[in-house]
């Protein structure tokens, strides 16, 4: 009964419409879709998961030549500075700053007059203890001279040579000769001027050969050894090609950094000692699959990693040794010789998974190898 003062007919259209909408709800929460329902269970294929798409791109083993680059300086293979050996006073200068001289020349020339008179004395007394031991001689096959004077005459002569070598060696000091060719680069003396024992007057640098020096880090040190071609880029854009010629044996524990040198020619004696250089190291050759290194990652063990397929689509993971790398490519070694690399979707498939394999669009990563330094 409805109430009084209130019947069906005063209902507001509204809500007969909300009500016929209120029970559609209800059925369909309570049979759900109809078409739905089977009498069988459905197959095993239609509810199995579909594998996952990755896109792969072939690479193929490509020689490749490494280099090192390090930065550092030059040297003269030989430079020494010029010191007196004994005092006097500068008497001559023979060589002119600057004039390329050969071994044994004379540079200077240092007044002592009193050496060569001194000299000839030794050698007359040198001469006197020889013919004095010569009879000594004689006389001892015949037992007329005691050991003592024996022994006595030859230590006199021992003395007389050693005095006669030392005042030698005394003149030829006040004429310094060059120990090697070269250039006397610096002559810091006038004439006249009195020198003492010790004292630096002049530099000889012979520049035909420069030393290169630099250091490289722990990594880079293991993958040279002496012989190896480096070129030597200047300041100024030219370049100089030499040889490997040194590697230390233990790093410095300032900087764990290990000190190397290179031999380069310097054929037209270009003032180069003192400045600084560019030395590229090109290392041997290795066959390397190029790549970007956005596809590197880590494995279980967290060693360098890369992701690819075999035959069957199965996700496998390879370890690889990195040779070189920049902004664009990494050059690695460690994988076979032809990959199915994972170019696309690497990060969401895991080791033994089955996927699907769609081909890639070519990349300039897949580019030939050129030579790429490594810093």
């Amino acid at each position: 009964m409805w109430p009084k003062r209130f019947n069906r007919q005063t209902l507001p259209a509204s809500y007969l419409l909300a009500s016929c909408l209120l029970l559609a709800l209800v059925l369909w929460l309570a049979f759900g879709d109809m078409q739905r329902f089977r009498t069988e269970a459905p197959d095993a294929t239609e509810t199995a998961e579909q594998p996952l798409r990755v896109e792969v791109s072939e690479r193929k083993r490509q020689p490749y030549v490494p280099q090192l680059v390090a930065q550092g300086q030059l040297e003269a293979a030989q430079e020494v500075d010029l010191r007196t050996s004994i005092s006097g006073f500068v008497q001559e200068k023979p060589v002119r700053l600057g004039q390329r001289v050969s071994a044994g020349e004379t540079l200077l020339i240092l007044d002592n007059d009193a050496l060569p008179k001194r000299l000839e004395q030794a050698r007359a007394n040198l001469a006197l203890a020889q013919a004095e031991l010569a009879g000594a001689e004689n006389l001892r096959r015949r037992e007329l001279i005691s050991q003592p004077e024996y022994l006595r005459l030859q230590a006199e002569l021992s003395r007389s040579v050693a005095e006669v070598a030392e005042l030698s060696r005394q003149l030829d000091d006040t004429r310094p000769a060059a120990p090697f060719d070269g250039t006397l680069d610096r002559l810091d003396v006038a004439l006249g001027e009195l020198l003492q024992p010790g004292e630096v007057w002049g530099r000889l640098i012979d520049d035909r050969t420069l030393t290169g020096t630099a250091w490289v880090s722990q990594l880079q040190v293991g993958k040279l050894s002496p012989g190896l071609p480096v070129t030597a880029r200047l300041l100024g854009g030219a370049t100089l090609e030499g040889k490997l010629s040194h590697i230390a044996s233990r790093a410095e524990e300032e900087t764990r950094s290990f000190y190397i040198e290179v031999t380069l020619d310097n054929p037209e004696h270009r003032r180069l000692a003192g400045g600084s250089a560019e030395f590229t190291v090109t290392l041997p050759p290795e066959q390397v699959h190029t790549l970007s290194p956005a596809l590197l990652t880590l494995n279980a063990q967290s060693n360098l990693s890369v992701k690819h397929l075999d035959a069957n689509d199965t996700v496998l993971q390879t370890p690889v040794t990195l040779v070189s790398a920049d902004t664009e490519r990494a050059y690695v070694t460690g994988l076979p010789e032809l990959v199915r690399l994972i170019t696309l979707g690497g990060g969401l498939v895991d080791v033994g998974q089955q996927v699907n394999a769609v081909a890639a669009e070519a990349s300039p990563d897949e580019a030939p190898n050129d030579v790429q330094g490594e810093r």
